[in-house]
């Protein structure tokens, strides 16, 4: 399915990039891209624009966010493993 916009999908690559770099050994490419795809998409639906600086800042958080609930994830797994949790 076409969104408006979509042709232009390269000026947001650079904020892929740059992310992509930022959570190496945290994310995977592929998740980046969804976030900056999503906060892309967001924002155009609450703001009618998507400005670079917004949708990074949205995927950003999105992907900061992520590595928190992981991050929780694992914490709560290796206390179940060790018959410590409550």
């Amino acid at each position: 399915m076409a969104h408006q916009g979509d042709g232009d999908r390269p000026r947001y690559t650079a904020i892929g990039d740059r992310l992509v770099e930022e959570f190496e050994g945290v994310h995977a490419a592929d998740t980046v891209d969804r976030c900056v795809a999503a906060a892309r998409h967001g924002a155009e639906e609450v703001t009618g624009s998507a400005p670079l600086d917004l949708v990074e800042r949205i995927a950003r958080r999105h992907l900061e966010v992520l590595a928190t609930v992981d991050a929780e994830k694992r914490r709560k797994a290796r206390r179940s493993s060790l018959d410590n949790a409550p």
